[in-house]
């Protein structure tokens, strides 16, 4: 019996939503708008989501590939990136290399120094690096020259990779050598050849580093061959970041090195609070959008439905003469929204993915690297944002639209049949 009741209602509300007729009706435009409406709303939700989950990502992969996830460093430290040596612990390392979560661990050393040309000179951070070193990040920037990877090009501590953005403000080429100066007692001057140039926009960054052996820092401030300025670690989860980081913590909690140092452990938020808390207020601007581009599709279907419901107010008046009740007739007119709403959200959903799909494949959409540290618009969708738009649309739209339904009970039998 639930069956057929319910056969029938769904029968009717086919009708009423598929029926070719409806085209010719002057209440039609306002019925295709609330669709359109709802079209454009998802759209804007889904790229939105998209460009800024992917400019999040991009960002946040910049700032990993010049620090990694998590440093280990001497718990001394306090001089911007002049730093007291900390001892390579093998013991230490493979206790580290057993956490779950760290995918890779590598030693680095840096020191501030300034390079000085005929015609300029520039403030910069020389990066010492090891044979154990993450090139993935550099590989995928580089633009000239060759990584110091092989044999011979990474045991002649004299070459060293730099950034587009210090070559260009230095007047310097591939393979050019310069002078820098590090400000120490008494003061030291190396000659260093470029062997590799590399670009990822990111300002703040890539007027700063330069990646050389990390013997050169060593020699310069006479460290031992075991000593550091710390470790980076790679994770393999990101969002497992904290609990990797209190897990390292407690194991380093009562370790010390040969030289009875104490280690201190930070994240990439940590180091670059800044950065991370202007990434997280994106998120902010997303929930605005998603309210509007929401509220914007509700209130056309609001209106579309109200509109319908007026337009067969002779059929509601029939049907209740017939025994139907207020309920039932509810039932047809939220059919006919489901129908609606599922129109919106499948042209929504073809248009934002095809948007998506050629701005990933083309990069057609530019940005100025100089403002958004990015040259293309980036895109990235997941999975489950993209479900979760769709699921939170229909479910908060149909919720909605119970409202106006009830209209139907305001509907007297006896008023709408005698019009007919």
């Amino acid at each position: 019996m639930q069956y057929l009741l319910f056969s029938h209602l769904f029968f009717i509300a086919k009708r009423i939503s598929f029926n070719k007729k409806n085209k010719k009706q002057i209440f039609y435009p306002a019925i295709r708008i609330a669709i359109i409406s709802i079209t454009l709303s998802l759209t804007i939700m889904i790229i939105s989501v998209a460009i800024v989950t992917g400019f999040k990502n991009e960002v946040q992969n910049k700032i990993i590939g010049f620090g990694s996830h998590l440093q280990i460093t001497n718990s001394d430290n306090n001089i911007f990136y002049e730093s007291s040596p900390i001892t390579i612990n093998t013991i230490l390392l493979k206790k580290l290399k057993h956490v779950p979560n760290i995918s890779h661990i590598q030693s680095f050393a840096t020191k501030p120094a300034i390079i000085k040309t005929k015609d300029s000179f520039q403030g910069v951070i020389l990066k010492g690096i090891d044979k154990d070193f993450d090139w993935f990040f550099f590989k995928k920037n580089l633009i000239k020259g060759n990584l110091l990877i092989s044999h011979s090009n990474f045991s002649n501590t004299s070459n060293v990779i730099l950034s587009k953005n210090i070559t260009d403000k230095l007047h310097l080429k591939l393979n050019d050598t310069f002078k820098c100066y590090f400000i120490q007692n008494p003061i030291r001057i190396r000659n260093f050849r470029i062997t590799g140039i590399y670009q990822t926009n990111f300002e703040d960054f890539d007027k700063l580093f330069i990646l050389i052996n990390i013997t050169q820092i060593r020699n310069l401030n006479n460290w031992d061959k075991d000593m550091i300025s710390g470790f980076e670690i790679l994770v393999k989860n990101y969002d497992h970041l904290n609990q990797t980081m209190k897990k390292i913590s407690y194991i380093l909690s009562n370790q010390t090195d040969r030289l009875k140092n104490n280690y201190y452990v930070r994240s990439i938020k940590q180091l670059n609070p800044i950065i991370f808390a202007w990434l997280d207020i994106l998120n902010i601007n997303v929930i605005v959008i998603l309210i509007l581009m929401l509220f914007v599709a509700i209130f056309s279907m609001i209106a579309g439905l109200l509109i319908i419901i007026l337009k067969y107010a002779n059929m509601i008046g029939l049907l209740k003469a017939l025994g139907e009740t207020n309920r039932g007739i509810r039932k047809i007119f939220l059919y006919v929204s489901i129908f609606l709403i599922g129109k919106g959200l499948l042209w929504g959903n073809i248009i934002a993915l095809s948007i998506c799909f050629i701005q990933k494949c083309t990069g057609i959409l530019k940005l100025n690297p100089k403002t958004y540290y990015l040259s293309i618009v980036p895109i990235h969708l997941s999975i489950v944002h993209f479900f979760l738009i769709n699921i939170g649309t229909f479910i908060i739209s149909l919720l909605i639209l119970i409202i106006p339904s009830n209209l139907v009970g305001k509907i007297l039998p006896a008023k709408t049949i005698r019009f007919e």
